[in-house]
């Protein structure tokens, strides 16, 4: 019988995301600040470095084991910035390759009108491992995107980008030319499809994120209704959808649900919550879906618990079918953990997941938004620290030329068998565990991950 017990890995685990939007919360423009503290006195670089050294030392989770250097050798504000980082001398804890920031334009499109500036094509760089040999192939295209006004779709292999063979990007392992700086750049493609080959151009634009890319209701091999639902970016633009998929669920009889969180790379804790309460329904009454635990000189005043809600459309399923990869990130890994603790048995499908359980509360200066690491979370069971992310319960290894959830997705094939057998396809059983706290993989080089996704972040809200 499938029962991914997960390993207590005692202390606070991180989870992602803020109590309000910037905005909402005495910022999100010029001098905001999400998380409440003083804006730089002046824009000037000396008067940005002098702000950011005492927000990251009243604010920073790990202030008391980061450096603290001089400010005055650093010519930038990002270089300084770069500098306070965590570097990974705690045997608890990786360095920090969470940390970042972005103009506070792009986070209050993303979160606040569910929207993103892109081509609206990723693809499958990770898997590469920087060889140049192998295909590179369309993962993803975003319903409303320019990519997809132009055809493109999942399973294209790219031959070219902007005149260069893909050979390079994935030898250098970056693919930041899929990241547009503004409307209107172009990105030129030389794509094959079933052996033809085609040219075109595809041009930048902002366009409204589908965080809810799927949902259907099939039956199996066995009879069981399963109910399939594919949430990529957990933003509050979800929740109608999400409600539409479990109300279809509820009437239609569903008696598993497959949630396919393999591109989610994070987004609010609140609609991470509410996912997860449909899910869990009367199971988690009055418990904690998540907490956020800061650093001990904010734990008094911020540290907080999501509860589950009570959701009409509800399911109180004990197991859930999670479709998962490197790319669940975040708040989708809160979800796994939150549904474990409690007590709902996660049967997780694809490859272990990014491992990231630390979150941010954004705060915003000069035009620019920093989020850090402000906390981490643990579940009601208080387990957390999943640094090295979630390891699958059958192990299953995706293939971009099929769709996404079909009859043919090799992750989707896995979970119905699972559903109707209670056990893995032969050959896929794998531990089922979260990494233990004493294997930490501090030696692996930084990764651009950029492969033409947005980059949600991880706010409690």
């Amino acid at each position: 019988m499938l029962h991914p017990t997960p390993r207590t890995l005692r202390k606070r685990l991180a989870i992602l995301m803020l109590p309000a939007l910037l905005a909402a919360c005495g910022g999100g423009g010029d001098g905001g600040s999400g998380s409440g503290s003083a804006p730089p006195s002046d824009c000037s670089v000396a008067g940005q470095k002098a702000w950011l050294g005492d927000y990251m030392n009243e604010w920073y989770f790990w202030y008391r084991i980061s450096p603290q250097p001089d400010p005055a050798p650093y010519a930038d504000v990002q270089g300084y910035f770069d500098a306070l980082l965590y570097t990974g001398r705690s045997a608890d804890f990786p360095r920090d390759r969470y940390s970042g920031s972005q103009t506070t334009e792009s986070f209050n499109r993303f979160f606040g009108d569910g929207a993103t500036l892109g081509y609206g094509m990723s693809v499958a760089g990770l898997e590469l491992n920087r060889n140049g040999a192998l295909p590179l192939y369309v993962r993803h295209v975003e319903a409303l995107s320019p990519a997809a006004a132009q055809g493109v779709q999942r399973g294209d292999r790219v031959l070219t980008v902007n005149g260069r063979p893909v050979s390079e990007l994935i030898a250098a392992d970056d693919f930041a030319v899929l990241t547009p700086q503004q409307a209107g750049d172009i990105l030129n493609l030389t794509l094959r499809r079933n052996g033809v080959e085609r040219t075109l151009t595809v041009s930048a634009a902002i366009f409204n994120l589908t965080p809810v890319t799927g949902t259907t209701v099939t039956t199996t091999a066995a009879g069981r209704r399963l109910g399939y639902v594919a949430v990529k970016d957990m933003v509050s633009q979800a929740l109608a959808p999400l409600e539409t998929a479990f109300s279809r669920f509820v009437a239609e009889g569903v008696q598993d649900v497959v949630l396919d969180l393999r591109y989610n790379g994070g987004g609010l804790v609140s609609t991470g919550g509410t996912l997860a309460s449909y899910i869990a329904g009367t199971r988690g009454t009055n418990l904690n879906y998540a907490s956020l635990l800061y650093n001990d000189k904010r734990a008094g005043s911020n540290n907080t618990s999501y509860r589950f809600s009570a959701q009409g459309s509800a399911l109180s399923l004990p197991r859930v079918f999670v479709l998962m990869g490197r790319r669940t990130c975040s708040a989708s890994e809160q979800v796994i953990n939150g549904l474990r603790g409690a007590g709902v048995e996660v049967v997780a499908v694809g490859e272990t997941t990014c491992g990231k359980p630390v979150g941010f509360l954004p705060t915003s200066a000069c035009g620019r938004t920093y989020s850090v690491v402000n906390f981490e979370s643990v579940n009601q069971r208080n387990e957390g620290r999943y640094f090295d992310g979630f390891a699958p319960t059958c192990a299953v290894t995706e293939d971009f030329s099929f769709a996404q959830g079909g009859n043919a997705d090799p992750l989707m094939a896995a979970a119905k068998q699972a559903a109707d057998t209670g056990a893995c396809p032969a050959g896929t059983a794998s531990a089922d565990r979260a990494f233990p706290l004493a294997v930490r993989r501090t030696g692996l080089p930084p990764r651009n991950l950029n492969e033409g996704d947005s980059s949600p972040g991880m706010i409690p809200r």
